[in-house]
């Protein structure tokens, strides 16, 4: 764990706000695996989808002396994906976070709110709307989709890629960051190779 917190960017939204922060009532052990498979659920589906994923990590730091905080980031590229695939990446994360909790015999309410993920909500409400895609946050809009909706094609997706969702947690709770190849090395899905041109 380090001593000092991350780069401002790593505590923000895609807009440059701060993101939220949420008492996780775990011990920290417990908390950081949770947010191993918060990642696990973006860096797979990601990969899964055809993304390229550059890197996933689990970001812990000591705020003050004996306390703790937690947050993640998973690096990725597309330049060609379903806007609702790439929806339900956003919401994996979230989804397998409290599939862990479940699975491990943690969940309660308190800590199923604590794995709240408002911003990957906005980060895809905003990204589909620039390509004319709608996504209600509590509707379902003309010719578009809910949130609601999205969250559940995603939680269908974890539940078949639990196996390789949970196998990355692990492995990311033990190394703190991994690759995509290493992620595509330990599920044996592939990692995207994107096209560069010149310009």
């Amino acid at each position: 764990m380090r001593t000092n917190a991350p780069a401002p960017e790593l505590l923000a939204d895609h807009n440059g706000t701060p993101k939220p922060f949420f008492n996780m009532p775990l011990t920290y052990e417990q908390a950081r695996l949770g947010q191993a498979f918060h990642e696990a659920g973006h860096a797979v589906l990601g990969m899964a989808y055809g993304m390229q994923v550059i890197t996933s990590e689990v970001i812990a730091w000591q705020p003050e002396e004996g306390g703790w905080a937690l947050t993640g980031n998973t690096v990725h590229q597309t330049d060609d994906m379903n806007a609702w695939r790439f929806a339900s990446m956003c919401a994996a994360g979230e989804i397998a976070q409290i599939g862990y909790l479940m699975a491990y015999g943690l969940w309660t309410p308190e800590r199923a709110y604590a794995c709240t993920a408002d911003h990957d909500r906005e980060q895809a409400i905003e990204l589909l709307a620039t390509f004319g895609h709608q996504l209600g946050r509590h509707h379902v809009p003309e010719g578009g989709k809910s949130w609601g909706m999205v969250r559940g094609m995603a939680r269908r997706k974890v539940g078949h890629l639990w196996r390789e969702i949970r196998t990355v947690a692990h492995a990311m709770d033990e190394r703190t960051v991994l690759t995509g190849d290493e992620i595509a090395d330990l599920t044996g899905l592939a990692n995207a190779r994107l096209v560069e041109v010149a310009a």
